[in-house]
């Protein structure tokens, strides 16, 4: 048994940490009753009068991070990760209070003997993966027992308390609101027959931009501010930041990579010198996945890495060394164990192509050298004396948009939007560090949300003038061909009367309808509806009208649907 226990204790511990923090997220800061845990503070949320109090938040917060910290051995660096992982909590904290009012509502509780119960007969399935509680791959519900029997870890024990006190309600919940659901006969007749009925259908569409070209339609400055003041909120817009900024790179340049082959060259030399491969993996290579197996990257399917690196593995024989192979992720020396015709086995050291200690030395300091020179100051001009003394660029960006990621032509700064909205026109930024660079911004000005003047967006609003205009003469010419249709005339005849065609589609199913009517679930269901060769219509959506005239239609088998 203690080798049993020692066997297991790793797996326990994993356990027992991030259950034990996941539960004390909501079972401390809020317990299943909803109760807040910490004392009276600032209210940050209100459910339905429920309060979160600000102690109660953050206490949970805390431990998310912690949770976090344990299942990916990392907390948030940047504020969109941290704002992302707070927003998270919230959202969660709100969740747990709605169930716990819906608990109370329904008189919804878990006793003692349950969680006993729970905790004896139906562990959870971290917990059934360990493998010394498996027989032949398969969990073994007696040694699971024995080990409980054996005397458990109180901490383990309070951890999966907590967990049970958590789920068992749920899973009562999720009984009582599903167990009075049936499904009748006709409703799933109704649903197999929707996947099985098709149609093949005439259609006409009416695309207000082609039979209504822009050249056709004239848009008056008077009509232009008339639209303007009848659409205002359609022309609404979010907050956005005017960012300045000076940069300074961290990408590789040519003498960079010229090292990286050439350290990838000493290892290739080396090992043909008779390194061991595994070895030098373990020592050098920077794919830390692989670095921990010798550089064994395990049994691949063709395409399952990048076309260089690949094609340079399959030309080898099994057991031979290729000389560096550069990839995006930098230069590889690979060694292949086996190959077959769909798939092959291979190690590799990585060696990425990245800044060398004297260029990282310099890129580093002068990082250190703006940040001294201007981060964080309020006073605009400190940029461009900073750029100035460094011989940096100033350049510009913007619009950035409130809540979407400063992008700065292909590069994104994740900071950088979060900063720009809780900072005052004239102050400039903390130095903001990437992959590719580091950045320091100052905020130039902030637009509020709101609608522009029109003189701002004159173009727009003529744009969206001039499309009305067109919706208004498209629907004008789709009355006409129904007044032909409703006449007697075909539905090819009313669109040839006006130089438009029409087209056969299908057959097709309610449920997978063609391109052109897969936004057009009123179109589709006419196109169901109508006898055949009977045109129908017109039907809007919202890019095109239509008419719809069935040619043929399949009903579902009602025998092979009761079969």
């Amino acid at each position: 048994m203690m080798r049993l226990m020692r066997g297991i204790a790793p797996w326990i511990m994993v356990i027992v940490a991030v259950s034990f923090v996941a539960w004390m997220v909501f079972e401390v800061g809020m317990d299943v009753t909803g109760r807040g845990g910490g004392s009276v503070g600032d209210e940050v949320a209100r459910v339905n009068g429920q309060k979160i109090d600000l102690q109660t938040y953050y206490q949970a917060l805390r431990n998310a991070q912690e949770q976090q910290r344990l299942q990916s051995g990392s907390v948030p660096v940047t504020l969109e990760e941290q704002r992302a992982l707070e927003d998270a909590v919230m959202e969660q904290l709100v969740q747990m209070a709605l169930l716990s009012q819906e608990y109370r509502r329904r008189g919804i509780a878990v006793s003692d003997d349950e969680i006993r119960q729970a905790m004896l007969n139906a562990p959870p399935a971290e917990i059934r993966q360990i493998p010394e509680f498996q027989t032949d791959s398969q969990f073994d519900l007696e040694k699971y027992q024995r080990y409980l029997r054996s005397g458990v870890d109180p901490n383990f024990a309070l951890a999966i308390e907590g967990r049970y006190r958590e789920e068992i309600p749920r899973l009562k919940l999720l009984d009582r609101v599903t167990s009075d659901v049936y499904v009748s006969d006709a409703k799933v007749w109704r649903v197999y027959r929707d996947r099985h009925d098709s149609v093949t259908v005439r259609l006409l569409t009416l695309l207000p931009q082609l039979v209504v070209p822009d050249s056709a339609v004239a848009v008056t400055d008077q009509e232009a501010e008339a639209y303007y003041q009848a659409h205002l909120t359609d022309f609404t817009e979010p907050a956005r930041a005017y960012l300045s900024y000076v940069t300074i790179s961290r990408v590789p340049d040519a003498a960079d990579s010229a090292a990286a082959l050439e350290r990838a060259a000493g290892l290739f030399q080396e090992i043909r010198d008779g390194g061991d491969f595994a070895v030098l993996a373990e020592r050098e290579s920077a794919d830390s996945v692989s670095r921990a197996n010798g550089g064994d990257l395990g049994e691949a399917k063709r395409g399952d890495f990048v076309r260089a690196f690949e094609e340079a593995a399959l030309a080898l024989r099994p057991g031979q060394i290729s000389e560096p192979v550069l990839s995006p992720f930098g230069y590889h020396v690979i060694k292949l164990e086996s190959k077959s015709a769909d798939s092959y086995h291979a190690r590799h050291i990585l060696i990425p192509v990245e800044l060398r200690d004297e260029r990282l030395d310099e890129v580093d300091s002068r990082a250190d050298s703006l940040d001294l020179l201007a981060a964080s100051q309020s006073d605009p001009q400190a940029l461009d004396a900073a750029a100035a003394a460094m011989e940096l660029t100033v350049l510009h960006a913007g619009p950035i948009v409130e809540g979407q990621p400063a992008r700065l032509g292909p590069a994104l700064v994740p900071d950088a939007t979060i900063w720009a909205f809780g900072a005052e026109p004239g102050e400039l930024s903390e130095v903001m560090e990437t992959a590719e660079a580091y950045y320091l911004f100052r905020l130039d000005s902030l637009q509020q949300e709101g609608v522009p003047p029109l003189s701002q967006i004159r173009a727009q609003v003529r744009q969206a003038a001039t499309k009305a205009k067109q919706w208004d003469r498209a629907r004008v010419l789709a009355r006409e061909i129904s007044g032909d249709i409703a006449e007697g005339a075909s539905l090819t005849a009313a669109a040839s009367r006006r130089n438009l065609t029409t087209r056969i589609l299908g057959p097709f199913t309610r449920t997978i309808p063609p391109p052109p009517l897969r936004n057009a679930p009123a179109a589709v269901g006419l196109a169901f509806g109508l006898p055949v060769g009977t045109a129908g219509g017109p039907v809007e959506s919202e890019q095109a009208i239509f008419f719809v005239e069935p040619t043929a239609v399949h009903r579902a088998d009602s025998s092979a649907f009761v079969a």
